[in-house]
């Protein structure tokens, strides 16, 4: 409850859920739901809600003025234990999935290393979506909308979808002009991606397709390979396309669609204390990711499903 009384004095402080969402780096729909959560558990309304604007109820000022101090103690108290304990050292562990690791994090990894000397840290890589409170890790970097209330989250960046063929494919079956042609092509598809949605520039209507692929494979890499060899088309994260896209290996299908995207989350437990270590592994992370050039986010976006 207490992440969710700090939440209420950020929006309050913000002035939206917006800008609240932004500001802490939540989802707008997290910070929602944390909030109903919250007044459900006191039986008032806290706030009153616009798109653009949110102002507390009279319950809600009165609580918000109570617990201002409290947060602020706490944020306080926080930076006091850290300065009492020194320096920045110790074990995280972090789950994270296996390309997203090794391929795009592994030089906030060496770099964080080098910052922090007495630190060291235990990577779990896995495509599967691991028991992150069970495994006693730290943290987890997951890709795709969390649904988990019991986690707290902060996103990371954006990775934007791509549909990609070899250049031999698309001589031998043409290149397709739209989503009616496309579902026509052979699929190569990466799990759990079971949906691919497209969005018509000249229209704006969004197209859902399931398609019956020729190769099903939870590696994104060798689904990447396997476009290469000229199997089919893929749907494919732009972070693991973007070199074959560069030497001409692939070749983007129906380029001026608006990409897919799915959302990267550093999550840990809600009620679980960070130490100095993992918070500061969490700026590093952050800070990195802000700076990728394919991390960024979207205008006009439709997301995938999770993972």
């Amino acid at each position: 409850m207490l992440d969710d009384l700090a939440l209420f004095v950020a929006i309050v402080e913000a002035g939206s859920l917006n800008a609240a969402a932004e500001k802490e780096g939540l989802p707008t729909a997290t910070v929602t739901r944390r909030l109903q959560r919250l007044e459900a558990s006191l039986g008032y309304r806290l706030l009153h809600r616009s798109a653009r604007r949110t102002q507390p109820t009279a319950e809600g000022a009165q609580y918000y003025e109570q617990c201002r101090p409290l947060v602020q103690a706490l944020r306080q108290a926080t930076l006091r234990l850290d300065a009492t304990l020194g320096a920045i050292e110790g074990t995280v562990r972090v789950l994270a999935p296996v390309n997203f690791a090794s391929e795009i994090l592994a030089p906030a990894w060496s770099s964080f290393l080098e910052r922090y000397p007495l630190v060291q840290l235990e990577l779990e890589l896995s495509n599967e979506v691991q028991d992150l409170v069970g495994s006693g890790a730290d943290l987890a970097i997951r890709i795709g909308a969390q649904a988990d209330s019991m986690l707290t989250q902060r996103k990371l960046g954006d990775v934007r979808l791509v549909l990609a063929a070899a250049p031999a494919y698309l001589e031998r079956h043409g290149m397709p002009r739209n989503a009616a042609e496309l579902a026509k092509h052979a699929a190569i598809a990466t799990l759990p991606l079971r949906e691919w949605r497209l969005r018509d520039p000249a229209s704006g209507v969004e197209s859902v397709l399931r398609p019956e692929p020729r190769v099903r494979v939870n590696e994104v890499r060798l689904a990447v390979m396997m476009a290469e060899a000229g199997l089919g088309i893929v749907l494919a994260p732009e972070l693991q396309c973007h070199a074959s896209l560069q030497s001409g290996a692939l070749q983007r299908v129906l380029p001026g669609w608006t990409p897919q995207f799915r959302t990267v989350y550093a999550v840990w437990p809600q009620q679980r204390y960070l130490p100095a270590r993992v918070r500061a592994l969490l700026e590093h992370l952050a800070a990195f990711t802000a700076r990728h050039p394919l991390l960024s986010g979207f205008d006009e976006r439709t997301e995938g499903g999770g993972g």
